[in-house]
C-alpha cells in the first residue's frame, strides 16, 4: 500500500468503502490524515470500523473544512463544499517522479492497459498496472523515477482527476455507454476526452481512428496544440501513427517509415480488428516511452490475454467455447461477433440500449441465439424472423443448449458468451457471470 501523507493533519472525507475506497482510507490514515469514512452499506461500514477507521455520516456533515472528498467512482457527483477527487489523484500527488500512461475508451481499456504493462515489463522496465482494471492504485508498488504507472481510467474516474500529469494519454474509442450517468452522449464524450486535459505539455495523445468521435478529436487536438497526436487504427492506414493493415500486419509509421513489425493474425489472444487496434495502441505507447520496436513486437506475441475478454475456455471437437462476459454493451458484443463465424451466441442480461441495430450487419455470423436475463424478450423480438433464438432459463441452460446444437451441426463452430448487457440482473458483476460460464463449460463432455 502507498502511504498518502499529502493531507497530514487534515480531515479528508472518503465516501464509498468498497475495495478502492477502503484502500484510500487506509492510505490516508497511514499518512496522518484525519479520515472521515462512510458507506451506505452496513457491511462495508462494519469492515472499515473493524480496521479502526473512523466512521462519519457524511450526509449529515458539513464538508467545507475537509481537505478533499475522495468519492468512489460508482457514486454520482454531488456538491460537497470541497474538492472532489478519486484515488488516482492521491497517487499522482504523492508520487510525482515516475512516468504515467492513462488509458480510456468505451471498450478495450483493460486489454490495452494490461498489454502495455506486459510490453514494458518484457522490456525490463519497472511498471505497475492498476486503476479501473481492478487493482486499486494505492495498492500498487511505489515506483522510482525510471518507473511507469499504467492506469486504466473510466469516465467516472476522469470526472474526478482535476490534477493528473499523464505523459501518454490514450483514447481507444467512444460508443454509447453510461449515458444515464453522464446526461447523454455529449456528456459521456466530454468525460472521456477529458483525459487529454490531464496530459503534460508536450506529452503524447494516442487517439483511435476507428470511430467518428476519434477522427474528429484528432483534428481538435492538433488545432489546440500542446500535445503530440499519434493516430492508431485496427483496419486502416493512419500516417504518422501505428495501424494494422488489411492483412493484420502491424505497421509502425511513427517515423513515417511504414515498417511491418508483427503479423497480428498469429496472436491468438488478440482476435479481431478491435484487438488489433488495442495492440496498435499498446505498441505506440511502449515505443513512445522508449521500448525498442523488436522488443515491443515480441512482447505482444507472448501476451496471455485477460479473463472474460474473448477468453478461450476450451475446445471440444470442432467447437470452441469463448468467454466474453466483459461485453456489457452492444458495441463490445459486435466486436466479438465480428471475430468469428458459425456462432452459437449466448446473450442478454440487463440491457443498456433500446434496440439491436448495432448488430444487424453481424446477424449472418450467428447460427442461433440463446437468450438470458431481463433482456431476453427484447432480444427475442429484435431477432424474430432473422436469427433463430430461444429463451434459456439460466446461463447454465444456455450453455447446454448451445453445446448440443453446435456439436450436432458437425461444423467448426463457436459457443460465444458475449452478452451485450450488464450482468446485475443475475450476477454480482461480469466476472461472476464469466466464472459461471467457465464452470458450465468445464463440465461438458
Amino acid at each position: 500500500m502507498i502511504r498518502i501523507d499529502t493531507f497530514r493533519g487534515q480531515p479528508v472525507a472518503v465516501m464509498g468503502l468498497s475495495r478502492t475506497g477502503l484502500t484510500a482510507a487506509r492510505a490516508l490514515a497511514a499518512g496522518g490524515a484525519e479520515v472521515w469514512a462512510w458507506d451506505d452499506d452496513d457491511g462495508r461500514r462494519e469492515a472499515a470500523a473493524g480496521e479502526g477507521i473512523a466512521l462519519v455520516d457524511l450526509g449529515a456533515r458539513d464538508l467545507g473544512d475537509a481537505g478533499a472528498l475522495v468519492l468512489s467512482p460508482g457514486i454520482p457527483h454531488l456538491h460537497a463544499g470541497c474538492e472532489i477527487i478519486c484515488d488516482v489523484v492521491l497517487l499522482a500527488r504523492q508520487i510525482t517522479e515516475p512516468g504515467y500512461v492513462g488509458v480510456t475508451g468505451t471498450n478495450g481499456k483493460s486489454t490495452t492497459t494490461a498489454l502495455i504493462g506486459h510490453v514494458l515489463a518484457h522490456a525490463g522496465n519497472e511498471v505497475a498496472v492498476g486503476g479501473n482494471i481492478g487493482e486499486p492504485v494505492l495498492d500498487l508498488n511505489g515506483l522510482g523515477p525510471s518507473g511507469t504507472y499504467v492506469l486504466e481510467l473510466s469516465s467516472y474516474q476522469l470526472e474526478r482527476v482535476p490534477r493528473l500529469a499523464l505523459d501518454v494519454a490514450i483514447l481507444l474509442n467512444i460508443s454509447p455507454d453510461h449515458l444515464d450517468r453522464h446526461g447523454g452522449m455529449d456528456g459521456y464524450v466530454a468525460a472521456k476526452t477529458r483525459i487529454f486535459d490531464r496530459t503534460v505539455d508536450g506529452g503524447h495523445a494516442i487517439v483511435g481512428m476507428d470511430d467518428r468521435y476519434g477522427r474528429g478529436l484528432r483534428l481538435d487536438l492538433m488545432m489546440r496544440g500542446g500535445v503530440k497526436v499519434v493516430p492508431i487504427s485496427g483496419n486502416r492506414r493512419v500516417p504518422g501513427g501505428v495501424y494494422a493493415d488489411g492483412t493484420g500486419m502491424l505497421i509502425d509509421d511513427l517515423d513515417n517509415g511504414q515498417a511491418g513489425v508483427l503479423d497480428l493474425r498469429a496472436v491468438d489472444t488478440l482476435p479481431g480488428r478491435h484487438n488489433w487496434q488495442n495492440a496498435a495502441a499498446a505498441y505506440a505507447a511502449a515505443r513512445l516511452v522508449g521500448v525498442a520496436a523488436a522488443s515491443a513486437a515480441a512482447a505482444i506475441q507472448s501476451f496471455a490475454g485477460l479473463a472474460h475478454r474473448q477468453e478461450v475456455i476450451r475446445r471440444i471437437g470442432r467447437v470452441t467455447y469463448v468467454n466474453d462476459s466483459k461485453a456489457t454493451n452492444l458495441d463490445a458484443a459486435a466486436k466479438a461477433l465480428a471475430s468469428y463465424g458459425n456462432i452459437h451466441w449466448i446473450a442478454g442480461g440487463r440491457s443498456k440500449e433500446d434496440d439491436l441495430s448495432a448488430l444487424e450487419a453481424l446477424y449472418p455470423q450467428i447460427r442461433r441465439a440463446y437468450l438470458i436475463g431481463e433482456a431476453a424478450p427484447q432480444f427475442e423480438a429484435a431477432l424474430a424472423g432473422i436469427v433463430p433464438a430461444e429463451r434459456a432459463g439460466s446461463l447454465e441452460a444456455a450453455v447446454g443448449s448451445a453445446h448440443a446444437a453446435a456439436r450436432e451441426s458437425g461444423e467448426d463452430a463457436v459457443v460465444l458468451l458475449s452478452p451485450g448487457c450488464a450482468s446485475f440482473d443475475q450476477f454480482t458483476d461480469f466476472e461472476a457471470r464469466g466464472r459461471a460460464f467457465r464452470v458450465a463449460v468445464e463440465v461438458l463432455s
